[in-house]
């Protein structure tokens, strides 16, 4: 079977982290039992408003079926792992479709005790999946510490970038908090495009041609050098909006000004990265790491651009559906020995280790057919984190992307969830107004998943669902 998600949007296992005492060969026993399930999962996602040791990928992960059409993700919560018979109260942070999905898996666990979300949404807490803690600052970590105490939480998982790269995790962890995420030093990541490609040369880490620039003048000169089409990237963090490819010369010079003149991104887009076009397919490949040591999970492909048939800017994610079909066995066994584990490795090297899971964004180039190193997350994707955790088997302990109206009233959502079987809506940016009823707080604000015996079902079913939902001031791409 398939997954796919797509987004409407408004315009007592124990996550072992580098850092703590227990053996890191604890962490990877527990995740090779990960399951996959067997149907196709598509994910619309969101309805948007206004507008080391290498373990291959079939040896790591067992899937009911090499031609799933659907994703999974990380067996957090084994049973036989060590800890016979406890119980764990988790903590997902953040607000999105990816929390959602997570508190989802999570309260299916039968390791886990207890849910909280923070700070949640209102789809969240109407769903039951986790009780959503709104009010808890999830960038002030003595806070989430002491919320942590209180309420016995037992494993911390960190959903967003923004907290990683600021150091939750690193506090988290010294306080003795099992935490799932990496350093922020390890953050870096993806908090640095410019980090992140030294890393590449420095490993022999395939990726495309660059060069880093503070200087508008010396920049537009190295794009006049390598012509057009040519990439430009914001060096930090811009919520997956940094990115533009210029299709000619005078689009490359205005994105330069636009992020090291004009300063649109702010300090994210003090340095620009200015990239080698690559042609050919993306795909996006996750994987487990404990800092020295790698375990394929599953792939999955979403959808960038906001229009209809690929077109317009590029957003955060507009659907997703797992695994992707172009990345076959072979190329998933090249992934993990060319990029995932030399990144690795590096990370080891450079001394900070990273934990968590590593999501790399690939380009299988047409040309050669090889897959080369796009860019890196530090955490689970959204939208893909939707399509993966539905097909989950085993235990897991106008607007967009430019401005949208919040506010609009969002009806039917319990009538779209059983408008066809095995559908489900997560919710990434929804509220309650004062009469109970769900509103737009974001630019992608649902993600409506289905599972089918194919891909062509799980669309289907999945497109249903998004036509029965009643809220005029949402849009979805086809």
């Amino acid at each position: 079977m398939a997954c796919v998600s797509y987004n409407i949007g408004g315009a007592s296992m124990k996550f072992l982290d580098s850092h703590h005492r227990r053996s890191s060969k604890l962490f990877i026993a527990n995740h090779r039992r990960f399951i996959f399930g067997n149907p196709s999962v598509i994910s619309v996602d969101p309805l948007n408003s206004n507008s080391a040791n290498l373990r291959g990928p079939r040896d790591s992960l067992h899937l009911c079926d090499s031609r799933s059409f659907s994703a999974t993700v990380f067996n957090s919560f084994s049973t036989d792992n060590g800890v016979s018979g406890e119980r764990v109260v988790v903590l997902v942070i953040g607000g999105g479709g990816r929390e959602h999905a997570l508190c989802y898996a999570f309260q299916r666990s039968p390791s886990c005790d207890a849910v909280f979300c923070a700070p949640g949404n209102a789809g969240i807490s109407s769903s039951g999946n986790a009780t959503c803690i709104s009010n808890l600052d999830i960038l002030d970590s003595a806070a989430v510490i002491s919320f942590c105490r209180k309420w016995g939480v037992g494993l911390v998982v960190v959903g967003p970038e923004a907290p990683l790269v600021s150091g939750l995790a690193n506090d988290l962890v010294k306080a003795g908090i099992p935490t799932f995420g990496p350093s922020s030093e390890a953050a870096a990541l993806e908090g640095s495009k410019n980090f992140m490609k030294n890393l590449c040369d420095k490993y022999g880490i395939p990726t495309a041609k660059y060069q880093s620039f503070t200087d508008p003048s010396a920049a537009k000169k190295y794009i006049k050098e390598q012509g057009a089409p040519i990439v430009i990237k914001a060096d930090g963090l811009a919520a997956g909006k940094g990115v533009i490819v210029a299709t000619t010369l005078q689009e490359g010079y205005e994105a330069v000004d636009s992020m090291l003149v004009k300063g649109v991104f702010g300090s994210a887009g003090c340095r620009v990265v200015v990239e080698e076009f690559l042609e050919g397919e993306e795909a996006s490949f996750f994987a487990l790491v404990d800092g020295e040591n790698a375990i394929a999970l599953e792939s999955a492909q979403d959808h960038k651009r906001v229009g209809d048939g690929d077109t317009g800017p590029n957003t955060g994610g507009m659907g997703a559906y797992s695994p992707a079909p172009i990345l076959t066995e072979e190329l998933q066994s090249l992934v993990m020995k060319s990029i995932i584990l030399p990144t690795v490795k590096g990370m080891s090297e450079e001394g900070c280790k990273f934990v968590g899971v590593l999501y790399a964004g690939l380009m299988i180039e047409k040309k050669s057919g090889l897959p080369k190193l796009i860019e890196y997350n530090v955490r689970f994707g959204d939208p893909e984190c939707q399509v993966l955790m539905v097909r989950l088997e085993s235990d897991l302990a106008q607007g967009y992307p430019g401005n949208y109206e919040k506010g609009s009233v969002i009806q039917n959502l319990e009538e779209a969830e059983h408008v066809a079987p095995s559908v489900n809506i997560f919710h990434a940016g929804t509220a309650f107004d004062s009469d109970g009823n769900f509103i737009a707080t974001g630019g992608r604000v649902l993600g409506v998943t289905a599972k089918g015996k194919d891909l062509e079902e799980a669309r289907e079913r999945a497109y249903q669902a998004v036509e029965e939902i009643n809220w005029p001031g949402g849009f979805y791409r086809l």
